[in-house]
């Protein structure tokens, strides 16, 4: 089955009533501060090691040390610390985001 396109008469769909002159904003500076703060960052590339290094450690250390060669129980102890690892990282990014509020709070109370 073949669709057909359809032909405007004369004007360019490009061009309509909400185009913008480009050189209208030239004075304004445009924000170039990162979306995401460096905090946030290194706190997710902190949880992203810990989630890689945690229990691949807790494994090869559990395994011959803790159970004697029992793999089924080492991979047991290094997906409870994968667990671990995970509900720290929502713990700690729900608290931040408590931060943010109170602060917004904050700084709404003193404008009133």
């Amino acid at each position: 089955m073949t669709s057909r396109r359809i032909v405007s008469e004369g004007k360019d769909p490009l061009e309509g009533k909400d185009s913008v002159d480009p050189t209208s904003g030239a004075s304004e500076r445009s924000n170039i501060a990162p979306a995401v703060s460096t905090s946030v960052i290194l706190k997710l590339l902190g949880f992203t090691a810990a989630m890689i290094a945690g229990p691949i450690g807790v494994y090869f250390l559990s395994v011959n040390i803790l159970f004697h060669g029992n793999a089924t129980l080492a991979g047991a102890a290094a997906a409870f610390t994968a667990n671990i690892v995970l509900i720290a990282y929502i713990i700690v990014a729900m608290k931040e985001d408590q931060s943010e509020k109170t602060a917004g709070q904050e700084t709404i109370r003193k404008t009133q």
